[in-house]
């Protein structure tokens, strides 16, 4: 199989999310229910990393408000400390 060219690659942002509540279920969870299944599909999320309280989160680009309302409008305790366009960027915060 021939590999996509880069415009139509999708393309990703990544998350730095911290919080009391930052956990993969809660995440997900919280996301679902402020965007719904297509929503949550068109995002695509992909947890790239996980440890105590932070977790770095790719999702795609045309997705990065609704992602960023779910969170602000959730009652619990998860902050997007940091987005950026490169994984390098995410890492050093």
């Amino acid at each position: 199989m021939k590999p996509l060219k880069p415009s139509h690659r999708e393309r990703k942002r990544y998350l730095l999310i911290k919080g009391k509540d930052a956990n993969k279920n809660k995440i997900e969870k919280t996301i679902l229910e402020f965007i719904g299944i297509l929503g949550y599909a068109k995002a695509s999320p992909q947890f790239i990393s996980i440890e105590k309280n932070r977790i770095i989160l790719a999702i795609n680009r045309e997705s990065l408000n609704e992602i960023k309302s779910s969170f602000i409008t959730s009652n619990k305790d998860i902050q997007m400390i940091k987005v950026s366009g490169t994984l390098k960027g995410v890492k050093n915060k």
